[in-house]
């Protein structure tokens, strides 16, 4: 583990909420999050970007010049379903557009509480389909993190019940697949996860599910049945809380026949791969998860 990850864990500690600070103020914390879009560092040199209307839903696409033009990584955000904007992720999605060699498409599905289940679910589909007309889907993959890595599972399942054709292959970065909330690392990390706390995540819950069923495929892709999706590889932190989100999930897709790769990394925080700026490990995980959808996309 790099010195770097390590001053990276003590820096998020400080800032990781506890005691009267867990109640979820969703108004502060966007409001925080915009006066940080600013400081996320642009894109590479030569790097394109481009605003659409994917379907009725706002999305960006980054070309990087590495990119195919024929190859498209479909971008699902995360943040609990409740934030999360483009300018957040543009250091990470021209990274993760590059190593991939294809496009990246961010689009913003409706965030609750505003808009719960289904739908941040409906505008993925939405996208899906708008991206499938122009790109052949043996050309797509989908990559999300967090909330986002569990939505693009279950889009995986709504899509495949629907008969849609689909993508190449799919990644999930530190994936949010079980909103029950009844995976062990969440008290056995508690205290070793430098990021996330576990008492915040039942507000969250009820923010987006608004009283749907927890234990739904399309709302927690843990319970669903995951035959016929397709190639998957999951990374998660050693630390996270939500490891045992992944494990369980791998082992799901692996039941049902799944190609499916899971890699736990030792220490590292929630969705490391978006510190990649300053953290070699984030780089090298953007890398490899580039490399495996680059490798189904060839085909």
């Amino acid at each position: 583990m790099s010195l770097r990850a390590e001053l990276l864990r003590l820096a998020l500690r400080l800032f990781k909420p506890s005691g009267k600070h867990r109640e979820l103020d969703l108004e502060t914390a966007r409001r925080r999050l915009r006066r940080l879009e600013p400081l996320v560092p642009g894109p590479s040199r030569g790097t394109r970007t481009e605003t659409l209307d994917a379907g009725g839903v706002n999305a960006v696409r980054i070309i990087a010049p590495q990119a195919r033009e024929d190859a498209c990584v479909l971008h699902f955000h995360g943040g609990g379903y409740v934030i999360g904007t483009a300018p957040l992720y543009r250091d990470f999605t021209w990274r993760l557009g590059a190593v991939a060699r294809a496009s990246v498409l961010y689009f913003d599905y409706r965030l609750a509480p505003e808009h719960p289940f289904p739908a941040a679910l409906d505008d993925a589909v939405t996208v899906y389909r708008w991206l499938a007309k122009r790109i052949d889907p043996k050309r797509i993959a989908v990559v999300g993190d967090s909330a986002g890595g569990g939505l693009a599972l279950a889009t995986l399942y709504r899509m495949r019940d629907e008969g849609l054709p689909l993508p190449a292959a799919a990644v999930a970065i530190s994936p949010w697949t079980d909103l029950a909330l009844t995976g062990p690392s969440l008290q056995s990390n508690a205290a070793a996860d430098p990021m996330m706390d576990a008492a915040r995540l039942p507000a969250l819950v009820d923010c987006y599910l608004a009283g749907a069923d927890a234990r739904h495929p399309y709302a927690s892709p843990l319970y669903g049945d995951a035959a016929g999706l397709p190639p998957t590889l999951i990374q998660v932190g050693g630390d996270e809380i939500l490891r045992d989100d992944s494990l369980r999930m791998a082992e799901r897709l692996k039941a049902t026949g799944c190609d499916a790769e899971i890699e736990v990394w030792p220490r590292m925080p929630h969705a490391w791969h978006l510190y990649a700026r300053i953290l070699p490990e984030g780089r090298e995980a953007i890398a490899r998860a580039g490399q495996f959808v680059q490798n189904w996309l060839a085909r």
